[in-house]
């Protein structure tokens, strides 16, 4: 792997480890745990990788993979399940190229990688633990999908570290949720800095500046209100309500 990019070959791949594809125009990436025997397991919208419930559906189901007329015989039917499915790595991949999500890695690497979704500064767990993880969440389901606050990358972070963010009220684990909320908030932050500099180079240092300082400080690694929680001790608390996702509401459609 290089500084710039996490990619690997399929010879490489060994259980417990956190893979990702990106898809079309490299919108977003699909996240999952590898477990052995060509399978890999990961959490979706009700078999659909992505979703928000609104019309932004349209664009991110459109950057997908199309799904195929014939179902693969050794993948968990997407009608099927708690929105945490196994797929053989060919059908996860989808045509994708195969990257490696890094786990302990330095604040500088970190900060390099300016596009979020890749590593963490967390230290993952042995990788028989992962394995463990992810598939008792096969099994007993890992909540509601919500796109910023327990998406794929979610659940793929959790297996690795078991490290959970509880206040339902603020963003997930997840780096590429992070990385859409800290460019805006980039750019809102350093607005008042206009009226020190009116440089357009200084103003872009500093919004890039902002950026790379929301996406450390909100890291899973790094987070003080992530917490170390079972996978059991997870799943009976979303089972008896202490521990709930909300997912979007949908948009209503428009009255004729």
């Amino acid at each position: 792997m290089g500084l710039l990019s996490n990619r690997i070959g399929k010879e490489s791949l060994k259980p417990g480890d956190h893979i990702y594809s990106w898809r079309s125009a490299y919108i977003y990436a699909h996240h999952g745990i590898y477990v052995g025997n060509d399978t890999v397991i990961h959490f979706t919208r009700r078999g659909q990788e992505v979703g928000t419930g609104t019309v932004l559906d349209l664009l991110l189901v459109s950057s997908g993979p199309a799904r195929a007329q014939l179902h693969c015989p050794t993948c968990t039917p997407p009608e099927e399940g708690n929105g945490v499915v196994s797929s053989c790595l060919n059908c996860f991949l989808a045509g994708g190229i195969l990257y490696r999500f890094e786990y302990a890695v330095s604040p500088a690497l970190f900060i390099a990688k300016a596009r979020g979704g890749t590593c963490t500064l967390a230290v993952s767990d042995p990788d028989d633990l992962v394995v463990h993880r992810a598939k008792y969440l096969l099994e007993n389901g890992f909540g509601c999908y919500n796109v910023f606050k327990n998406n794929c990358e979610d659940f793929a972070i959790y297996c690795k570290t078991g490290l959970l963010v509880l206040d339902q009220s603020t963003i997930g684990q997840s780096g590429q949720a992070i990385s859409i909320i800290g460019g805006p908030l980039a750019a809102v932050l350093s607005t008042p800095l206009r009226l020190v500099t009116t440089n357009i180079y200084g103003m872009a240092a500093t919004a890039v500046g902002v950026y790379c300082a929301s996406r450390y400080a909100a890291d899973i690694g790094m987070r003080r209100d992530a917490v170390k929680v079972s996978v059991e001790d997870l799943t009976a608390r979303l089972a008896t309500g202490l521990l709930q996702v909300i997912e979007p509401q949908l948009l209503a459609a428009p009255a004729h």
